[in-house]
């Protein structure tokens, strides 16, 4: 190991603040450790610049070191960051999000995904006085609560007592929902769930590529509008976690796109342009069960969190919305994304190698598939994949865009594309491992190291 990783992996767990930023995660020519960001790039302390597609695990829409978000959080942390009683940018950023997204009738700000899922998950066991939550399968992170990850392998260390009340369906399969409810008649508090992966929750066939969902003549059968339906007809509540596809689905998020009015949803990552802001919203008859006005009401502890309206943080939210919807940065997502996505796919053919790559979803959040000569998907081909287009200077652990995409970042990514997919193609032929110089990326979700 290099001298970066060894000092990361001995002083911090895991050797980052988050798994998906762990060794376990890249190639082994991947940078160790980074130095800075700028617009759509990332260099290593040695001076080396690469095309980041990672870009704060999703969580910088506009770019690295953008100035008029720098400048927006500087004036508030000269203006004092966290006030001793609530303050002018907490009011102002909070009917700012009011206003943008439909459902958010009363807001809480916090500083990541975890405690606002985990507090939504607390407000419908309240409000129902139930005790199970669903969630779907196929989505695999909603916190790292006990409530929920104690119900996948990673049990060590959790109070599996808490995580026994979490039950599973499938994505847009609503007999294995409706089974829940079967199974645990009167007892599921809500249905939490991504309003979209690279999976739509169309049940029949449409164009994954529409930008106007809402205006689709099918959209009243799609499994978010049916699984609320299903919800409600069971007295729980639906709640949309909208993580990865808020701000980037729809300025006014997925739930927008879709025309679907949660009870509750929670949004992170790309509210702030890479800044630490997370916020619960819902309805005022669910959210108002955290509120301290009424007297003779029994109190729900929501959220309390000493830095969860750092005014530098929520100033780069209000400025990050402002550049959103004056640039129209998500259409740029959809522009960028279809010109990528098309690229990507057109070079895989022409190397008759479609089959075993190839790139899915929507064009504002892509993803990669890495298959073998089998036709199995393969983390070894993965692997290999980004570490050809780290050795021509992009970085891909997945795919997420911001504005500063642009032209000349195409051209860059699709000439990595075509050099990484002829070793593809050649270690397709020959074997993987005479092309992977390491050990293969691990998936985040194991019980073992």
């Amino acid at each position: 190991m290099d001298k970066f990783s060894e000092r990361l992996n001995h002083i911090i767990p895991g050797g980052a603040h988050t798994y998906s930023r762990g060794d376990d995660q890249f190639p082994s020519n991947a940078p160790e450790i980074l130095a800075r960001g700028e617009g759509a790039y990332v260099w290593s302390p040695d001076g080396k610049k690469y095309l980041d597609y990672g870009m704060g695990l999703r969580s910088v829409n506009i770019g690295y070191g953008n100035k008029e978000v720098a400048d927006a959080v500087y004036k508030e942390i000269l203006d004092g960051n966290n006030l001793t009683r609530a303050s002018l940018t907490e009011l102002k950023a909070a009917e700012l999000l009011s206003t943008i997204i439909p459902s958010a009738e009363m807001v809480k700000f916090a500083k990541h995904g975890s405690t606002v899922t985990t507090a939504a998950v607390k407000l419908a066991r309240a409000f129902t006085g139930r005790k199970y939550i669903a969630v779907p399968i196929e989505q695999p992170f909603f916190s790292f609560d006990d409530w929920f990850i104690g119900s996948t392998v990673l049990q060590k260390g959790v109070l599996l007592d808490a995580s026994q009340f979490t039950v599973r369906f499938h994505y847009r399969d609503l007999d294995s929902l409706n089974q829940l409810y079967e199974s645990y008649p009167g007892q599921i508090a809500a249905v939490i769930m991504e309003a979209a992966t690279t999976m739509n929750p169309c049940l029949s066939s449409c164009d994954i590529e529409l930008e106007n969902c809402n205006a689709c003549p099918s959209n009243g059968e799609n499994f978010l509008k049916k699984a609320q339906d299903l919800a409600h007809k069971n007295g729980s509540l639906f709640i949309l976690d909208e993580m990865i596809t808020g701000f980037r689905w729809d300025f006014q998020g997925a739930q927008k796109f879709y025309g679907i009015t949660p009870d509750l949803s929670t949004f992170g990552k790309a509210m702030a342009n890479g800044f630490a802001v997370a916020a619960l919203t819902g309805k005022r008859e669910i959210m108002s069960l955290g509120n301290i006005k009424e007297e003779g009401h029994e109190r729900v502890f929501l959220t309390s969190t000493t830095h969860g309206a750092e005014m530098g943080s929520l100033g780069a939210f209000i400025k990050t919305m402002e550049i959103l919807q004056r640039d129209h940065v998500v259409k740029h997502f959809w522009d960028y994304g279809t010109k990528l996505k098309t690229g990507m796919n057109q070079i895989a053919k022409e190397l008759s190698i479609g089959s075993n790559f190839y790139v899915e979803g929507y064009p504002c959040s892509l993803n990669y598939v890495t298959k073998d000569n089998q036709g199995q998907i393969s983390l070894d081909f993965r692997t290999l994949f980004a570490q050809e287009l780290i050795h021509n200077g992009v970085m891909m652990p997945y795919i997420a865009l911001c504005q500063s995409h642009g032209v000349e970042e195409l051209g860059i990514t699709l000439n990595a594309v075509r050099k990484s997919l002829i070793i593809y193609k050649k270690a397709l032929e020959e074997g993987v491992r005479k092309y992977l110089n390491g050990p293969s990326i691990k998936p985040v979700f194991r019980k073992f190291n």
